[in-house]
């Protein structure tokens, strides 16, 4: 398969391998003392333990599974907030199925379907606006997350909707941007971090300038990588030999997909529709300064906070976790997973208490999936 199996050669793994320990053993890292990298992105977690790169690599590097799954990170209330729309009558609830399963404090949205409310599944927002011109007397509201990857795509539909006049259509908008949270990570005295491995989506749509301060500001290198073994074991050498040498820069590993600037078209969608929030509350990290986006009053009719009452329009927020839920102390990297009391019995995927066991880039869910399920047994 052209573009994927030349990425999975064996060979070329097992050169990155012994190029990578090279590196490491030169630095000095060992197991005792090793050189933490950050994954931002859920999907590297899943691919590195998918290809079992965590067993392989030389263990003087340890991969810290950062807050880069959008599901994730959503807090309570804003799930307990979709139920609530999603309950009212003549409303249809649309979503990404990931987002189905993700426990609030009263119920999940499946539970809401289950209980009787119109949720149904959708893979783009235009499905959201087709179910609008096919039901011009219901709500259809879209339940708009993720980072900067899918953020487009809810811009673009916004704009559709009002090229078209559609009255019927809005978004719960809950798009978050990946920058912020890393200086957060960074200003936190009790993170030891190393490097980072950069997400690959959300740079295909903003380029590679927005973690220049990542390396300016705080002397830690990114390398922007991409999701096969081999794009991931290359961006790690890329890393530990900046660190060898001394030097903190942003590189791109990536650069078959992702250009340094971005793409303009997604960009000014962007910017078109939203604007930054002053806060957003991420679970785990708590508030974090503009790190969330909130649709601009040109496109109010579209925003489901405003025409719903609910939401940051009313100051309704920070719900408590489930007790004895670890998800935020997972997604900041200070700890794994199988350090989680709950992990394999009162969480599984069946059973879930946090979102990071049902999410399909979350990291729990990465470690029941490739053998955590064999660790919580024993």
């Amino acid at each position: 398969m052209k573009f994927a199996s030349e990425f999975r050669d064996p060979v070329a793994a097992r050169a990155l391998l012994t190029a990578i320990a090279a590196k490491v053993d030169a630095i000095g890292a060992t197991k005792a003392k090793p050189l933490h990298l950050m994954e931002i992105c859920g999907g590297h977690t899943h691919s590195i333990f998918r290809y079992g790169l965590d067993k392989l690599i030389h263990e003087g590097i340890e991969f810290i599974h950062g807050p880069g799954c959008p599901v994730c990170v959503l807090p309570m209330a804003r799930v307990d907030e979709c139920v609530e729309i999603a309950e009212r009558p003549g409303v249809i609830f649309t979503t990404f199925g990931d987002a189905m399963r993700v426990p609030g404090h009263r119920k999940s949205l499946m539970q809401a379907k289950a209980d009787g409310a119109d949720i149904r599944m959708v893979y783009s927002p235009l499905d959201a606006l087709e179910l609008a011109r096919r039901n011009p007397g219901r709500e259809v509201v879209f339940f708009g997350l993720g980072f900067e990857t899918t953020t487009p795509s809810t811009a673009l539909s916004i704009q559709q909707a009002a090229r078209e006049g559609l009255t019927n259509f809005s978004v719960f908008c809950n798009h978050i941007t990946v920058p912020e949270p890393i200086k957060a990570l960074l200003d936190d005295p009790d993170m030891v971090l190393d490097g980072f491995i950069g997400p690959g989506h959300v740079s295909m749509v903003i380029g590679v300038h927005p973690y220049d301060f990542i390396a300016r500001d705080y002397g830690k290198p990114l390398v922007v990588a991409g999701f096969e073994p081999t794009d991931l074991l290359q961006s790690v050498l890329m890393l530990v030999t900046q660190i060898a040498e001394g030097r903190a820069e942003v590189e791109n590993q990536y650069a078959r997909v992702v250009p340094e600037h971005g793409n303009p078209v997604s960009i000014a969608a962007i910017a078109d529709v939203y604007e930054r929030r002053p806060s957003f509350e991420w679970r785990g990290l708590g508030e974090i300064d503009a790190s969330g986006l909130r649709i601009r009053p040109k496109y109010q009719a579209f925003d489901a906070e405003e025409k719903f009452g609910i939401g940051y329009a009313t100051g309704r927020r920070n719900v408590p976790e489930i007790e004895g839920c670890a998800c935020g102390s997972v997604m900041m990297g200070k700890l794994k997973p199988t350090g989680c009391p709950q992990f394999g019995k009162g969480c599984t995927p069946e059973m879930p208490l946090g979102a990071l066991m049902v999410s399909s880039e979350g990291a729990c869910a990465a470690y029941w999936q490739y053998g955590g399920a064999r660790v919580a047994a024993e």
